[in-house]
C-alpha cells in the first residue's frame, strides 16, 4: 500500500477536495486522482463517492480513522530522521568524570536541552580508565575526562583545568599559612580519594619525590565528598576550587603553592570519529565553549 496515497488521502478529507490537496501537495490534480483510485483498487473498495463534492463512504470513513496513526507516525519519523541528517536530533552517550559531572555539566546540560530539545543525552559517571575503556568498545560516543594512556585510538582536546587549592578544618595548625606547600601536608593526615583516580596517582608521585616522609593518609572514594569530611575535623584535603563554591562551613580554603597538583580535563572520543557528526557533534561543539568559559572563569577566580 502506498503511503503517499494514504497521505493524500488524508489530506483531501481534511482540506475539503482534491483541488486544494493537489495545491498543498505540490501535485497535478490528475496525481491525485490516480493515487487515490489506485488506494481503492488495493482495497478492493471505493473510499468516497465524488461529484461536485465528495462524500466519503463507510469504507472510507473506516479507513480515515483507522489510518491515522500510520499519517502521525510517518510524519514524525520524517521529522527525526530530518533532524537526525540535521544534528537537530539523535541520542548522544556521554561519559563525565567528578568533579565535573556534579559541579558543572548540570548548567551546561540545562543550557544544552534548552538549545536542542529533540536530542536526548545519557549520562555516565565513572573514572577517566572506565571511561575511556567505554568508548574504545562503543559503549560512549564522547568523554570529559583527563588525558587518555598513551597508544590509544583516542583522540583528546584539553579545555579545562581543574584548579585545586587545600581545604583545612577551620581550627587546622596550617590555617596560620597563608599559602601551604605539598612538604607542609606531610606533617598532617591527608584525605586522598581512590586509588584509581588519575588526582590520587598524580598525588601519590609528588609525594614519592625526594624531601620528606609520606604523609598519614585516610581514603575518601568520592572526590565530591572530600569536602564534608574536612568539615568533620578529619584532615586536610587537595580539592578541586570548583566543589568549593561556596565555601564549606566550618573550613578554611588556601592556596597550593605550584600547580603540580592541578588536573586537565578535556573532550574524549575515538580518533576515527572525530570530528564528530550529527548530534554527537552538536554536544561536542557545544562543551567545547562551555568548558573553554568554565576554564576562564576559574582563571579570573584564583586572580591569574
Amino acid at each position: 500500500m502506498d503511503l503517499k496515497a494514504i497521505k493524500t488521502f488524508h489530506r483531501i478529507v481534511a482540506l475539503g477536495g482534491f483541488n486544494r490537496a493537489a495545491e498543498e501537495l505540490h501535485y497535478a490534480q490528475s496525481t491525485v486522482t490516480m493515487q487515490i483510485q489506485k488506494l481503492e483498487a488495493e482495497l478492493g473498495m471505493r473510499l468516497m463517492e465524488r461529484g461536485k463534492t465528495f462524500e466519503l463512504t463507510e469504507a472510507g470513513r473506516l479507513f480515515l480513522e483507522q489510518s491515522a496513526h500510520i499519517v502521525r507516525d510517518m510524519d514524525q519519523l520524517t521529522n527525526m530522521m530530518t533532524g537526525l541528517v540535521s544534528g537537530e536530533a539523535g541520542h548522544v552517550r556521554l561519559g563525565v568524570v567528578e568533579p565535573v559531572a556534579s559541579y558543572r555539566m548540570p548548567a551546561i546540560l540545562a543550557d544544552f536541552l534548552r538549545d536542542y530539545p529533540n536530542i536526548r543525552v545519557s549520562i555516565t559517571i565513572a573514572g577517566s580508565a572506565v571511561l575511556c575503556e567505554q568508548l574504545q568498545h562503543g559503549g560512549l560516543d564522547l568523554a570529559i575526562c583527563s588525558p587518555p594512556l598513551l597508544k590509544t585510538a583516542l583522540y583528546f582536546e584539553p579545555l579545562l583545568t581543574e584548579h585545586f587549592v587545600v581545604l583545612l578544618p577551620e581550627r587546622h595548625p596550617l590555617t596560620d599559612k597563608d599559602v601551604v606547600s605539598i612538604q607542609d601536608l606531610r606533617e598532617h593526615r591527608l584525605l586522598i580519594t581512590s586509588a584509581d583516580c588519575p588526582y590520587r596517582r598524580k598525588l601519590e608521585l609528588i609525594m614519592q619525590q625526594p624531601g620528606g616522609h609520606p604523609p598519614d593518609t585516610l581514603e575518601i572514594g568520592s572526590m565530591s565528598a572530600l569536602k564534608f569530611y574536612v568539615q568533620s575535623g578529619l584532615g586536610a584535603a587537595l580539592v578541586p576550587l570548583s566543589v568549593l563554591r561556596p565555601e564549606p562551613l566550618g573550613t578554611v580554603i588556601r592556596p597550593l603553592r605550584g600547580n603540580e597538583v592541578d588536573m586537565t580535563c578535556g573532550l574524549l572520543c575515538k580518533t576515527a570519529d572525530y570530528p564528530l557528526q550529527l548530534a554527537a557533534g552538536r554536544l561536542y561543539r557545544f562543551l567545547q565553549t562551555a568548558l573553554r568559559a568554565c576554564d576562564n572563569h576559574s582563571y579570573t577566580a584564583l586572580g591569574m
